[in-house]
């Protein structure tokens, strides 16, 4: 569009509002207007710089994004080598629009982009700014440009901006490479061979991330319509992980990766003509369409690694994720591996809401049993009237109002899988016997019928009961208890765990996207006790991500009641045990340096860790 004066900027922008504006840019730019005025409620004649963040703001919002920044500056800084004599800055940006790592071109183009604070720290996001190339590409995720006066704010009239979103090896949104010229002699033909260039760009990025993080899998390039794909399998050519468009090209989601799914269900390798290295494959539906000639790449691992390390890697993910940085949870995934394929009963013990079914579903991901049912009961939640029938199954006509087909329950769906049974410390007596005999015998007897079903399952338990003092006082069966507890694992409170920042940081990824927590909110969430360990977070955060104003959360979005009565303080032994476990984690889990810090004795912080049961890291 031509330039035009700020008030006659304004005027057409506002006249979208009317559904009468006439922008000579695609209608991409009519709608984000649209939303800037109507949903966004920001004024188009506004004056002043964005918002801008501290240099400690920008170390907190850059944490996570460290390991992304690390591995794609080589590819930033030869983008922007390329674009330097055209003017232009390359930045990256998080998901929330705030530039992380910026390179401006020439002095003479950089003075511009200082004095209006386009550079690392500033925030660009559509609700803030308006329509902008690294905003609006954010809120569609899609690649855009955005030139001169197609912006919402006249005072960013004089800048062009070319940007295309940047997803990470699991398909989601990770930020943007945003590229922005001040050059007032470009058209904007110009300007869209700049994007065409950082979309290639983007794409090496978002192959580097992928590869990096399947480093010791085995990459399929998978050819599509809109550009290839990146599918990463392990040596038992189980699937680990897919890039975006080979998850559209392939239908493949998150659960059916989580569960190890067999590559031969969607596609066929056939490897003839190679020559002993995985290299030019066919590459086939499992439908039998072709999807052409398609390029695999062997593992960065060492030759010498044993075949089986790479599958475990793939398997062990969803656990691994789960486990974080926590000592105590690192541990328990460790002893997890060296029986998850064994028949050995799993009796998952925590509080409410600490994830003891994500953690079941993992466990099952992770074993040789995957490709089969994972079949989940909540005992607590099912009367105790329906238990029976839905947990053994019945026969045709077996009781009135029994299905004319019958039912063959759930742990006979569970054959050859996982059955979780769920709070099971609130499961009746007299099916706790019958459990019992499944688990003795292997076999199930549908009410009704006249013979047993055999049956191979993976028994996952879990409670927030302490069944061996139930079975000690008669509650719980002692000789079921025994047969649950093969291994126990104990999932630590929310408020107990060692990585807990870090589980904050990424919960408010998941559940409030495109949007930051003021420090006053982070100071909140960082001292909350949280009764309702990982789903209460999730809700807080569900919550406020969809209360907060401009995109930023405020303690006032906040939804956290006190904990255990009036005070939202825990008490003294909680809150000791709190700052010894925050102390062994700041110090790598060295007792001599972390006792340093609290100004205790070796042999004092020692028998605290003894009697508070802390979990150090071996």
């Amino acid at each position: 569009m031509a330039s035009l004066s700020a008030s006659n900027h304004v005027a057409r922008v506002l006249s979208v509002a009317s559904h009468v504006a006439d922008v000579d840019a695609s209608s991409r730019i009519e709608n984000s207007w649209r939303r800037c005025l109507v949903n966004h409620k920001l004024d188009p004649a506004r004056q002043g710089p964005p918002q801008t963040l501290t240099e400690a703001e920008i170390r907190h919002v850059a944490e996570p994004m460290e390991e992304i920044i690390r591995l794609l500056t080589p590819e930033l800084d030869n983008l922007a080598r390329v674009l330097r004599d055209a003017g232009y800055c390359v930045n990256l940006a998080d998901a929330n629009a705030t530039m992380l790592f910026s390179r401006l071109p020439g002095e003479a183009d950089a003075r511009m982009f200082m004095d209006w604070k386009i550079y690392t720290g500033s925030n660009f996001a559509e609700t803030f700014e308006g329509t902008n190339g690294l905003g609006t590409c954010l809120a569609e995720q899609k690649p855009i440009l955005v030139h001169r006066d197609e912006h919402f704010r006249a005072q960013w009239h004089m800048f062009s901006c070319a940007v295309a979103p940047l997803f990470d090896q699991t398909g989601r949104l990770a930020g943007a490479v945003n590229i922005t010229s001040c050059r007032v002699d470009l058209e904007r033909a110009a300007h869209q061979l700049a994007l065409a260039v950082t979309m290639e760009a983007t794409r090496r990025m978002e192959g580097a991330i992928f590869r990096d993080h399947f480093r010791n899998a085995w990459i399929a390039t998978v050819p599509g319509d809109g550009g290839s794909g990146l599918l990463a399998y392990d040596d038992d050519r189980r699937i680990v992980g897919a890039c975006r468009s080979a998850r559209a090209l392939l239908g493949l989601t998150d659960g059916l990766i989580a569960s190890g799914i067999d590559l031969s269900r969607y596609v066929e390798l056939d490897h003839r003509g190679m020559r002993g290295a995985y290299d030019v494959v066919e590459l086939r539906r499992a439908d039998g369409s072709t999807l052409g000639q398609g390029h695999v790449a062997p593992p960065l691992r060492a030759k010498s690694m044993a075949p089986r390390r790479a599958a475990a890697v793939g398997r062990f993910d969803a656990l691994h994720r789960l486990a974080g940085s926590d000592p105590a949870m690192i541990k328990s995934v460790k002893r997890l591996g060296a029986v998850v394929d064994h028949d050995l009963p799993v009796l998952l013990q925590g509080e409410t809401g600490v994830g003891k079914d994500v953690f079941a579903r993992a466990i099952h991901a992770a074993s040789n049993r995957a490709r089969h049912d994972y079949v989940a009961l909540n005992c607590a939640a099912m009367p105790e009237s329906l238990i029976d029938a839905e947990l053994f199954g019945y026969e045709a006509g077996a009781f009135t109002g029994a299905r004319r087909d019958g039912s063959k329950g759930l742990i006979v769906q569970a054959h050859g899988g996982t059955l979780f049974l769920d709070e099971i410390g609130d499961m009746p007596i007299a099916l706790q016997t019958r459990l019992l005999r499944v688990l003795e015998n292997r076999e199930v007897w549908p009410l009704g019928a006249l013979k047993p079903v055999a049956v191979d399952i993976r028994l996952i338990s879990a409670t927030h009961r302490d069944l061996g003092r139930m079975a000690e006082e008669g509650a719980f069966r002692a000789d079921l208890y025994f047969r649950l507890r093969g291994m126990e694992v104990r999932l630590p409170a929310l408020r107990d765990r060692a990585d807990r920042d870090d589980i904050i940081r990424q919960i408010a990824r998941e559940e409030a996207p495109g949007c930051r927590l003021s420090s006053e909110a982070w100071a909140q969430l960082a001292a909350y006790s949280y009764p309702g360990n990982m789903r209460q977070l999730r809700h807080v955060l569900r919550l406020a991500g969809c209360t907060a104003e401009n995109g930023v959360i405020t303690d006032a979005d906040l939804d956290l009641p006190p904990f255990g009565g009036a005070s939202a303080e825990p008490d003294l032994a909680s809150a000791e045990r709190a700052t010894i476990i925050d102390a062994l984690r700041k110090h790598g889990g060295r007792v001599t340096e972390a006792a340093r810090a609290l100004k205790l004795s070796r042999a004092t912080l020692y028998r605290k860790i003894k009697a508070m049961k802390i979990e150090t890291a071996q």
